[in-house]
């Protein structure tokens, strides 16, 4: 067993000499371009150190860089620490690219060649890869080879765990009517197929949920939709009995997982519908050429639009999970001001609070809780070496969700746990006013995300402060915590919101070295109005949970604001006291007072 990552670096460049391979890539994805990936897949973990869940670790016979987001600069440069590994930041003025960076350290080389794994690539990632090295540094790239097969000795298996159904109760509508409309699609664009890679999508496509990733009710498979049958690609051993059935009763024939490749060789339709800038490049090439229709899965803004069962899913959701949060907030300061507690004890307690609501199945990602410096940290998750006590002066960050059989949940509140600086309550104040501006937002038709971003930022802007992460991005139904098509965020993402799509409201502002505050709620897109200018749409806020009060600085709210505010908590409030004790209701009462 290779222990330290220098270690895992100095036998990687042994094995590419043996290989005649110059550089290797490895990304941070799996077969399916996961966002968040089962263990067996965690090469760039493996390699790097780095457990962010989006980077590109890249190794020559000389030198190696990790590429990762804002999210996660700080934590990349201390795990990085050490390791040999250059951390380059994206979208950072200065920063090369991944390709830029490999032509120059290549460029003394006279034959280099390039690795990486075909599984766990895109076809568009590794064409333009390609295209790039090829043109500007007559660079080779080679696709079959996986160093992880021969290094990583104790690598984790494919998982295997048990796939179990989604009712309809939950899911709201049949696999026959999903897999109609899927085929009704093929009609307007001209495919009569469609070759189904993302998890995600297949688990909701099928009704049914996994337990292969963690937070993520998904499986490991392939699914494969031709003009008269749909396969899924499984292995046998993750379905029970009653799965089996079930899907027998759908009519959908199941193969072994490793043979999807032979099953696209062979597609019997005319024109299979495949998203190259997703699927992986070994299925993509499999795939006989003059039967590939390009083009993107209609799955993704089907499942984004949430149905009438799983909206009041997210309602009944939200409810328990504001009844854990309100139980966990009661508790928070009278234990903090008794000593004792630290970043990981505040999130077992919260974890149990959420397991004792019912229809819980676990939490929607790895709880975020960040105490003062900590916090600034987009990502942190504390580990028992960075773990700290949690005292009774600052702020605390806790951004959390659970999974419930009927929604998907996810909240970030900043708490005062006592004394705070001015700066502390200003930035907190502004935070609050751009949640509460975006919250209240109401917009035409056909607008995208990316056009409502700047609403959460003004008033930050205006001061002078910024955030580099997106403001919200859609979240499923006891699906992914995160998902699209669409997103608000500064970049270009030109998905339309749609009435009975989720979205997150969560911007912050994060001060190195000393302090974070970010604000979340999950949001419902429902219809508002009809105009002379056409049809609105509006937000309904669909997390229940108090927002800390005793930081803000009231005169910098406006009246809209307050106004805001005060009816929010007097919904909070009713909506979850029936559930609570006494006293944990009359904390409740105390901290949704109107302001």
């Amino acid at each position: 067993m290779i222990h330290t990552i220098n270690e895992r670096i100095e036998h990687l460049r042994s094995w590419m000499k043996e290989n005649g391979i110059s550089a290797f890539i490895f990304p941070s994805s799996d077969p399916h371009n996961s966002e968040y990936v089962a263990e067996h897949w965690k090469s760039r973990e493996w390699i790097s150190g780095f457990t962010g869940s989006a980077g590109t670790a890249v190794v020559t016979l000389d030198h190696a860089a990790l590429w990762t987001d804002s999210r996660y600069f700080i934590a990349a440069g201390k795990e990085l620490k050490g390791t040999g590994f250059q951390l380059m930041k994206l979208r950072v003025e200065g920063t090369p690219s991944i390709l830029e960076w490999l032509v120059n350290e290549l460029s003394h080389y006279e034959k280099a060649v390039v690795g990486l794994d075909g599984n766990v690539n895109s076809f568009a990632e590794v064409t333009a890869i390609e295209h790039e090295l090829t043109t500007n540094g007559n660079i080779t790239v080679r696709t079959d080879a996986d160093p992880m097969a021969v290094l990583w000795t104790d690598r984790p298996v494919i998982p295997d765990n048990k796939v179990c159904l989604h009712p309809l109760e939950y899911s709201g509508e049949p696999t026959s009517s999903k897999i109609s409309r899927i085929r009704k699609y093929f009609a307007g664009v001209g495919a009569d197929g469609l070759l189904v890679t993302a998890l995600d999508e297949i688990a909701w496509v099928l009704n049914l949920r996994g337990n292969d990733v963690h937070c993520n009710p998904v499986f490991v498979s392939y699914l494969l939709i031709s003009p008269e049958k749909v396969s899924l690609y499984i292995d046998n051993v993750k379905l029970p009995a009653e799965v089996k059935d079930y899907l027998d009763s759908e009519h959908i024939e199941v193969e072994t997982y490793d043979a999807v490749e032979e099953g696209l060789r062979s597609y019997e339709g005319k024109s299979l519908l495949v998203d190259m800038s997703s699927v992986n490049y070994s299925l993509a090439t499999a795939v006989p050429v003059e039967k590939i229709f390009n083009g993107v899965s209609p799955i993704v803004s089907m499942k984004a639009v949430k149905n009438k069962t799983e909206q009041d899913g997210f309602r009944d959701a939200m409810l328990r999970d504001g009844v854990a949060v309100v139980k966990f907030l009661a508790w928070l300061k009278p234990a903090v001001e008794a000593g004792g507690q630290t970043e990981i004890s505040l999130d077992v307690r919260l974890t149990a609070l959420r397991a004792e609501q019912s229809k819980f199945k676990g939490i929607s990602f790895d709880t975020i809780v960040g105490y003062e410096e900590h916090g600034a940290i987009v990502h942190y998750e504390a580990t028992p070496e960075t773990d700290i006590p949690v005292k009774p002066r600052g702020l605390v960050l806790i951004d959390s969700g659970a999974q419930y059989l009927d929604g998907t949940t996810d909240i970030t509140r900043t708490i005062a746990l006592g004394e705070l600086t001015e700066e502390q309550r200003r930035v907190y104040t502004l935070v609050l006013k751009g949640h509460i501006q975006l919250d209240m937002c109401k917009f035409p038709v056909g607008v995208c995300g990316s056009q409502l971003d700047a609403i959460a930022r003004v008033p930050m802007w205006r001061e002078g402060y910024n955030y580099m992460h997106g403001t919200g991005h859609g979240v499923g139904s006891y699906l992914n915590v995160h998902e699209g098509p669409h997103q608000i965020r500064m970049e270009w993402r030109p998905a339309p919101l749609q009435a009975g799509m989720t979205v997150t409201n969560e911007p912050g502002i994060y001060l190195e070295g000393k302090f974070g505050v970010r604000i979340e709620n999950t949001l419902l897109i429902v219809p508002a109005e009809t105009t002379a200018f056409g049809d609105f749409l509006k937000f309904e806020t669909l997390t229940l949970a108090p927002i800390d009060t005793t930081p803000i600085v009231l005169e910098m709210l406006s009246a809209e604001e307050h106004e805001w505010l005060n009816n929010y908590h007097q919904r909070v409030y009713t909506s979850l006291k029936p559930y609570l004790t006494d006293v944990e209701k009359e904390w409740l009462r105390k901290a949704t007072l109107p302001i």
